[in-house]
């Protein structure tokens, strides 16, 4: 991430015990901690929402509504502005958290390890005339019944392991 000390313009800057980057000659400490993000699990009642990704990373793939969770924002207040932007739909304020995993983002060449937290929404007879993407960020809409769900067309790790405690807790097996 950093070539150089952005305080004294040093080479010698060092990434030390994967959180932190700190530069001996001035000083200089950055923490490169976990950015915060969400994703909601709505149940339309005929299938689970997916947004087909408009651009890397995972292109093409499926994600949950959600994103990264800004500056004075809770986990709530992101998911509902995400959701508004994305798909010009909020959530309201009764979802219910669910799960969270860890994950990884690659953005521009930078590497970015999140924590990435679920909620569940019901919204049974949500259609997707009653949804308007963002065409920049999302390429489609797709609702899928829970049994037809490919985990390989998912966009994320911690998407992949939502979703199958998702789907085990909606059809435990045995």
């Amino acid at each position: 991430m950093f070539h150089f000390c952005p305080s004294c313009a040093s080479l010698g800057i060092r990434f030390e015990e994967g959180t932190r980057f700190r530069c001996p000659d001035c000083g200089f400490v950055y923490y490169h901690n976990i950015a915060a993000a969400t994703g909601c699990i709505i149940d339309a009642g005929e299938g689970i929402l997916f947004l087909v990704r408009a651009k890397e990373p995972a292109l093409g793939k499926l994600d949950l509504p959600g994103g990264f969770v800004s500056l004075g924002e809770g986990a709530v207040e992101g998911l509902r502005r995400e959701c508004r932007e994305e798909i010009r739909w909020d959530p309201g304020p009764d979802c219910s958290f669910f799960a969270s995993f860890p994950n990884t983002y690659l953005y521009q060449g930078i590497l970015y390890n999140t924590c990435d937290l679920f909620f569940t929404c019901s919204a049974p007879g949500l259609r997707e005339e009653d949804l308007h993407r963002d065409p920049q960020e999302i390429g489609g809409l797709r609702f899928v019944k829970p049994g037809q769900i490919l985990m390989e067309e998912l966009a994320f790790d911690s998407t992949r392991r939502v979703m199958q405690a998702f789907l085990g807790r909606r059809h435990p097996s045995g």
